[in-house]
């Protein structure tokens, strides 16, 4: 279907994870054609990403384009009417950049480096056991 969109996220990380379901649950309840891929039980190919990168930051897939970091973000904001008017403001050319320049070098390394610490942890806390 062309104009389906999927998005592909990481349900280990409790944030990642907390914020997409939110975003599921939305649309599941305005029957929006949007689906989610949880990146550790998902065909990563239909992205064309490992799932190390994958991790790495939010991908969305839409209308046969993949769309990462905050494009990625806009695309899916654009596609759920409460989210149209966040998409229209951070869509804006400085505000876009800024947005892009906060998520890229802040917020998703953040992210990333909290979901590596805490698969290490879990790898060792099973290795003891």
């Amino acid at each position: 279907m062309p104009d389906d969109t999927r998005v592909l996220f990481n349900a280990d990380c409790p944030v990642c994870n907390y914020e997409i379901k939110h975003y599921a649950t939305y649309s599941d309840a305005r029957g929006l054609a949007i689906r989610f891929d949880d990146l550790n039980a998902c065909d990563l190919g239909r992205y064309g990403v490992d799932k190390d990168t994958a991790a790495r930051r939010l991908h969305v897939l839409h209308d046969g384009q993949v769309h990462s970091g905050i494009d990625a973000f806009l695309v899916l904001w654009r596609r759920m009417p409460r989210y149209r008017p966040l998409a229209t403001i951070v869509g804006l050319p400085v505000i876009r950049q800024l947005a892009g320049a906060v998520y890229d070098y802040i917020l998703a390394p953040v992210l990333y480096v909290w979901h590596r610490r805490r698969v290490m942890r879990l790898k060792a806390v099973d290795k003891d056991t």
